[in-house]
């Protein structure tokens, strides 16, 4: 996820026919046939996992939970020097440097034609998004902003039912349209979080930028499941970071004003350093724990972290001083209806 993030940042659709196309797993077990994609994601290869949930999967479903629910707040920390601009290509660009050297070990494994569908997932899964969220958290509590990264899932099961012919039965229709009806309760009736904000101004409508992001990690996932089947996790995600990694770092010191600022603005490297914190724990180290975790549980325990993400972008935008009202709480407990409903509908 970007949250995700991320993603990241990142949400993990239960792979059933109508949300991954997979088929029924096998009586007393699941099976992950994608995963959480934000800045860097990457879908989880199938894996039967255990029926018994272990300890060992309990600390990695928590740790997890934190790395990306600290995603939301690490922006708004960049964001006070940065621009949304040089955040978005700032995060992009590190984490392809810091996968560079196993890109490097895959890409000459990569088939021709799957080139084309990394790059769609790199830029509409990964890219787009990162810019998206930077440039809604400029005037977007980073708390609310965490809890609009739940829509990945609404949107992941409407692109696979619009695109990829997948079937919506009528419970995740229901799941789908709460979603929706939460993010118009927490923007319009709640509003956008306070002035606490990079920018010192607040305005509910940058969410929409969060909800664009969200529909292209739903794009990313069903790209990941249909077209690169069979690609390691790590595969996917440092190939296509290496795509567009290049432009990002390109755009990043002769676009903008990073280098600079980097150099003369106090408190430039204190933001630098959480944007780099950022890309890393939410890219490599959040995905390799994912991935184990997918090993030692199941997809519908995995996914729990969608209802952990919220608390802990929440918890660290109160800790900041950002609003949060009795509306924000409505909206938030609606979208994570839906989310329930859409993991649990057959």
């Amino acid at each position: 996820m970007l949250a995700p993030t991320p993603s990241v940042a990142d949400t993990l659709p239960v792979p059933t026919p109508a949300a991954a196309g997979s088929g029924h797993p096998a009586k007393g077990t699941q099976t992950a046939a994608s995963g959480a994609v934000g800045l860097g994601g990457a879908a989880a290869p199938a894996l039967t996992a255990p029926s018994v949930t272990t300890p060992m999967a309990w600390l990695l479903l928590l740790v997890l939970a934190c790395i990306w629910g600290t995603s939301f707040i690490l922006m708004k920390k960049g964001l006070v020097v940065f621009s949304a601009m040089e955040l978005g290509a700032t995060r992009v660009s590190v984490a392809a440097l810091l996968l560079l050297p196993f890109a490097l070990r895959h890409v000459g494994r990569v088939e021709r034609s799957r080139f084309k569908w990394l790059a769609v997932s790199g830029v509409v899964g990964t890219l787009i998004p990162a810019f998206l969220f930077a440039y809604a958290e400029t005037k977007l509590a980073s708390g609310l902003a965490g809890v609009l990264n739940a829509l990945t899932v609404m949107f992941t099961l409407v692109v696979g039912a619009l695109l990829f012919g997948q079937w919506l039965t009528g419970l995740r229709v229901l799941g789908i349209a709460l979603g929706l009806a939460g993010t118009v309760v927490m923007l319009l009736l709640g509003g956008s979080g306070g002035t606490d904000t990079p920018t010192g101004e607040g305005n509910a409508w940058y969410g929409i930028y969060i909800l664009i992001a969200t529909i292209g990690y739903g794009i990313s996932v069903n790209v990941i499941k249909y077209k690169l089947g069979g690609m390691t996790p790590m595969a996917v995600t440092a190939v296509l970071l290496l795509l567009i990694g290049g432009p990002a770092l390109a755009y990043l010191l002769a676009g903008t004003d990073f280098l600079h600022k980097l150099s003369t603005v106090p408190g430039a490297w204190t933001a630098f350093g959480y944007i780099a914190l950022l890309a890393t724990m939410s890219t490599a180290v959040a995905m390799v724990l994912f991935n184990r975790l997918i090993q030692q549980s199941t997809a519908l325990f995995a996914s729990s972290s969608t209802y952990l993400i919220p608390i802990v972008a929440l918890a660290w935008g109160a800790l900041d001083g950002e609003a949060f009202n009795l509306w924000h709480l409505l909206g938030m407990a609606i979208i994570l209806a839906g989310v329930l409903i859409i993991h649990r509908a057959k």
